[in-house]
């Protein structure tokens, strides 16, 4: 093995003696919290689509070609406004020969009725026979009924004709429109639909809501979301309804969870994705401590100084009693607790101590460094950490 040159031998020196005048002293502090004002709260996430409360599809119940139409996509509309028309003329034709209808039928009631009641007379005093009777009745009953099924047939052609003008039926604004003017709308077994009307300013969010989750929720709690096309804003809403019906997708077991949720800027718009936050529980300036609090459990440190001692050995409440520790002139002292709802972080406390008490959290070591060496060697190495 080589001897160590002058110089080696030198800063192997220097560094020995930086390490013996350096030393590390290890401590125990205990942490402690005061018992303070915050507010508690649990909730439950998912995610949801936004939909209108109320919406509505406009159709005709007449076939005709579109003649106008008043209003286009995101039109507001009000309940009863004419929003667009259907050619009249052939419904206004069909109108006029009803109207004709019951007038021929009318005049042919009002005659075999004459006769019926100069025939009832005669056969009265039996100047005519039964048979020239009978058939006068007849005739009369049979004008009767073509008469009333003439106004019927006026009723129809009349409302026929009110349906080629197509009103909104309610408040809100036009999300969908199916016509262009000179279109062939026809009406079958079902009603052709020509608008979607929504009501914008109440909309809901139909949130999927985790089975794991869903026992927590309850009607009437309220809900924070927010969309992706407005990530700075948050709204508001209340769940309103707890649906029992389950959803399975890839083994997953979901609820449906409806958010009432007051649009009155208009910002929200049907189909926008929602990320819900539910908030099961909600407690609102409470005293609170944070959880480790409430697992503390004093220790005895012969090498720590300045630590807090229990008041007595017995001072401790029996296992499984909600309590806490409080620190007041250098002892700790154990009180029983009544304990709230707790976010995971931090717990509420009911009864057993007052706002601002002091209570022990917990236990921390701190490593302090004392350097005893007055002047150190500038060609020593220094520790790691330090700048060089």
């Amino acid at each position: 093995m080589k001897p160590l040159s002058l110089s080696t031998t030198i800063a192997v020196l220097a560094f020995a003696g930086f390490i013996s005048g350096c030393s590390n002293k290890a401590g125990i502090e205990l942490v402690t919290a005061p018992v303070a004002i915050a507010d508690i709260s649990e909730s439950v996430t998912a995610t949801g689509t936004l939909e209108s409360v109320t919406s509505v599809d406009v159709g005709t119940q007449v076939t005709g070609i579109i003649d106008k139409i008043y209003v286009d996509y995101n039109s507001q509309v009000t309940k009863g406004q004419l929003i667009a028309e259907i050619e009249k003329t052939l419904l206004e034709s069909e109108l006029k020969s009803a109207d004709a209808n019951m007038e021929s039928a009318r005049l042919k009631y009002e005659y075999t009725r004459t006769n019926y009641l100069r025939d009832k007379a005669l056969h009265d005093k039996q100047l005519i026979s039964d048979y020239e009777f009978d058939t006068s009745e007849n005739e009369y009953l049979t004008s009767k009924t073509a008469y009333e099924k003439t106004q019927a047939d006026r009723v129809k052609a009349a409302k026929n004709l009110n349906y080629a003008e197509i009103y909104a039926p309610i408040d809100g604004v036009v999300i969908s429109r199916d016509v262009e003017v000179g279109q062939t709308v026809v009406s079958n077994m079902t009603v052709a639909n020509l608008f979607t009307i929504a009501d914008l300013e109440n909309m809901q969010v139909v949130a999927d809501v985790d089975e794991a989750d869903i026992g927590q929720v309850k009607t009437g709690q309220s809900v924070t979301f927010t969309v992706d096309a407005f990530p700075d804003d948050k709204f508001e809403g209340t769940v309103t309804q707890v649906r029992l019906n389950p959803t399975t997708e890839s083994n997953v077991v979901t609820y449906e969870v409806i958010v009432a949720a007051p649009n009155p800027e208009l910002k929200l718009i049907p189909g926008l994705t929602a990320n819900v936050t539910i908030y099961v529980t909600q407690d609102k300036g409470v005293p609170t401590v944070p959880n480790r609090a409430l697992r503390f459990t004093p220790h005895e440190y012969p090498e720590a100084e300045n630590l807090p001692t229990p008041v007595s050995s017995n001072s401790a409440p029996a296992s499984g009693t909600p309590h806490l520790w409080l620190v007041k002139d250098n002892h700790l002292t154990a009180v029983p607790v009544t304990t709230g709802n707790s976010d995971g972080i931090n717990t509420a406390i009911i009864s057993g101590v007052s706002v601002g008490d002091t209570v022990a959290v917990e236990y921390s070591a701190a490593i302090t460094q004392q350097n005893d060496a007055p002047d150190q060697s500038p060609f020593a190495p220094r520790p790691p950490g330090r700048r060089k």
